[in-house]
């Protein structure tokens, strides 16, 4: 599998270590009343999606940079690559 990197350009997936769904990016505030629950959800409860999925890529054996990857989960297809920082900035944004 090629991973387009947004910096490097095409890249063997080999380079990289998969982390889990994008959604991690955004981690529950440990200030709230509710925090050992919303950490527990976070840190256990995954969905296993078939189709389009946005996952966290780190850039292992190179620049060291983490990516969010929409790829098919069955098809192995890859439409998007995104540096994470990006994607948490404009998350940040459009809260």
């Amino acid at each position: 599998m090629i991973i387009n990197h947004p910096l490097l350009g095409p890249r063997d997936a080999s380079e990289f270590s998969y982390l889990g769904d994008a959604s991690l990016i955004d981690r529950p505030d440990p200030q709230a009343q509710d925090a050992a629950e919303q950490f527990h959800d976070y840190v256990y409860l995954r969905d296993n999606p078939a189709g389009e999925h946005r996952e966290l890529w780190f850039h292992e054996h190179g620049d060291r940079s983490w990516l969010v990857v929409t790829r098919n989960t069955l098809t192995h297809e890859i439409t998007r690559v995104e540096l994470a920082k990006d994607v948490a900035i404009a998350r940040g944004r459009s809260r």
